[in-house]
């Protein structure tokens, strides 16, 4: 059974930081791409960033480029996002999705994501 759980959400205010993980079962973490999502209320879930299996090559969305990073270590199966310099628009409910990775392009896999963790920037 796939299992994975984030943390690290919470409420912050604008310019702060926040360091998400989110902790991987039952997949073979060390070869699976994996990427942070975000959904804030009434709109879609879009792509954060993406980190490929060895952790060689990442992809951030512009909006938050300069600002996140995402890292992994496969030793404790483990995927990261340091958020700095927060801003108010950050503000939602991020999820870690297990993807498949192909011309550049992240594909999330259908099922294999974590409840999410909420953050909240404001003052």
């Amino acid at each position: 059974q796939v299992q994975l759980v984030e943390s690290g959400g919470g409420l912050v205010q604008p310019g702060g930081s926040l360091r998400l993980s989110c902790v991987v079962s039952g997949l073979a973490f060390s070869s699976t791409p994996m990427t942070w999502y975000r959904q804030a209320p009434g709109k879609e879930r879009d792509l954060v960033a993406g980190i490929t299996s060895a952790g060689d090559s990442t992809h951030y969305a512009d909006s938050v480029k300069g600002r996140f990073t995402i890292s992994r270590d496969n030793a404790k199966n483990t995927v990261y996002l340091q958020m700095n310099s927060l801003k108010p628009e950050d503000t939602a409910v991020y999820s870690c999705i297990a993807a498949d990775y192909q011309a550049g392009i992240y594909f999330p896999r259908a099922g294999y994501w974590g409840q999410g963790t909420q953050v909240t920037v404001s003052s």
